[in-house]
């Protein structure tokens, strides 16, 4: 009585074993699929982010409008590398840019290898340095493009959206994408710390 009553238990507890290591195998998968998940959505925010990057630079780029009448001395333009700040705009963009196009192959690991830390670790960093001179670009045009809208009368600064409208137009849609693009890059951020967390 006492042997069918050992080899019993020894039948329980390898049953118990089995189903223990099948749960735990089928929340690694789900755990593995999760992050696959959101690696996905960090490659995908990337394409939009390149793209919104790449309208604003090429937009600022060519913001550039002359009046139809002139004098002898003068000629009426508005171009964005008459101002410094503009200038830097178009840079930081395109530095921003060219960042996120060489981010696509360390976001396209994290998909393939769901569980690897470092990628996401160097994208968290990176991206947070980045974030700082997006918000510094377009915080800068946005001060531009509001002065250029409404003028200061307290340093006689006047508006100039009145005659160059097409210019003030062009300049006001790059800052838009610009913020889009930052939105973006706050959205990557807390992604891949969330991801991290879950490590």
């Amino acid at each position: 009585m006492m042997k069918s009553h050992s080899s019993i238990n020894v039948a329980e507890s390898s049953g118990v074993e089995k189903g223990k290591g099948s749960l735990i195998a089928t929340s690694r998968e789900q755990k593995k699929g999760f992050k696959k998940g959101l690696g996905i959505l960090d490659f995908l925010l990337r394409l939009g982010a390149i793209i919104s990057t790449i309208a604003a630079a090429a937009t600022m780029g060519t913001s550039d409008e002359t009046l139809p009448f002139f004098s002898q001395f003068f000629q009426f333009e508005a171009s964005y590398d008459d101002l410094p700040t503009l200038m830097f705009f178009v840079i930081a963009m395109a530095l921003v840019g060219a960042y996120l196009v060489l981010s696509l192959p360390f976001s396209l690991v994290t998909i393939v290898r769901p569980h690897a830390v470092a990628p996401r670790l160097l994208l968290f960093i990176l991206d947070t340095v980045v974030l700082t001179l997006a918000t510094a670009a377009g915080a800068a045009a946005a001060a531009i493009v509001y002065l250029a809208q409404n003028g200061n009368p307290n340093t006689n600064w006047l508006s100039i959206c009145d005659q160059f409208g097409d210019f003030c137009q062009g300049v006001s849609g790059a800052v838009v994408a610009s913020f889009f693009t930052v939105v973006v890059l706050m959205s990557l951020i807390l992604l891949s710390a969330f991801a991290l967390k879950k490590h």
